[in-house]
């Protein structure tokens, strides 16, 4: 059994820790509404340039002068894997189901006998990863000192994609990120980059029918736009990963202010109690000496 000052000791450090959680979780709620707002104001630029790019696809589909990042090269042998993560931990499961997802995709592919590559974006994916796939990892990119996530950062990461792709370093391309839908949910992601996934916008089904006319011509707005598609593919997942890592954060931390509450009250039972048998103790040694005499 604990002495007396082994438990005033641990609820000292208990409460250390509780101010501590409790302070991550004001800052993780101060940084969410940004974030959440980053994030949602994406949303729309992202959903309509894959609405306009799925139409002009569809104009180009059949056709043998398509770009390569729209169809592909034709094969299927080797998958690149961008798992976007957070830089740092404590945000709960967050980094852990994003990995996770991405695991479960690398052994799939390992098993039909297809080549994995796997490219991080964040560290704490890198620290999922290696231990596993350590040797598939071919880069890890780092934002730890970027306070706030640019287009600019995400246009480099994009740029690195498409650099692999035009050297012949892999087939299909797929993104790994968690979609932020609220503080307590967020959902893992796996969403293909090359060949693009075009999906239009299905809030405009009754514009289905319409027709563009493009200028210039369909090649050379995809040259165009289908490199940019990438970077700001990249950009939506940088700014929803940003947006659930707080989230995820926050959540965790205000479970830890919780628990850490719960186990001071516990130990400062077990201390009341035991420094209450101690005294009734040493009583009932007193007066038994004064009884003696």
């Amino acid at each position: 059994m604990p002495s007396l000052k082994d438990l005033r000791n641990r609820i000292a450090t208990v409460k250390a820790t509780q101010k501590i959680t409790k302070a991550m979780q004001m800052v993780a709620a101060a940084k969410l509404r940004r974030a959440q707002q980053a994030a949602e104001a994406a949303r729309p630029y992202s959903e309509r340039m894959a609405a306009v790019l799925a139409n002009i696809s569809g104009a180009m589909e059949g056709r043998d002068d398509a770009p390569a990042l729209m169809t592909g090269n034709g094969k299927d042998a080797v998958h690149l894997l961008v798992v976007a993560t957070a830089e740092r931990g404590l945000c709960g499961g967050f980094n852990s189901s994003i990995a996770r997802m991405a695991r479960e995709h690398a052994r799939a592919h390992t098993n039909e006998g297809k080549q994995v590559k796997i490219l991080c974006v964040g560290k704490k994916g890198f620290d999922a990863l290696k231990s596993e796939f350590g040797d598939k990892i071919i880069d890890t990119v780092s934002f730890r000192e970027v306070k706030e996530i640019g287009f600019a950062n995400a246009d480099g990461v994009g740029r690195r994609i498409i650099e692999l792709f035009e050297a012949g370093e892999f087939d299909v391309c797929t993104l790994f990120y968690s979609a932020f839908q609220s503080v307590i949910t967020q959902i893992p992601t796996a969403q293909r980059l090359i060949p693009a996934q075009a999906e239009g916008d299905e809030t405009d089904a009754e514009h289905e029918e319409l027709f563009y006319e493009y200028e210039p011509d369909e090649e050379e707005i995809l040259a165009e736009l289908l490199p940019r598609n990438i970077s700001v593919q990249v950009f939506k997942a940088l700014l929803e990963n940003a947006a659930s890592e707080q989230g995820a954060r926050m959540s965790a931390m205000d479970n830890a202010t919780r628990n850490a509450g719960e186990m001071i009250d516990k130990l400062t039972l077990s201390y009341n109690r035991q420094r209450q048998a101690q005294i009734t103790k040493e009583l009932i040694e007193i007066i038994s000496g004064a009884e003696a005499l």
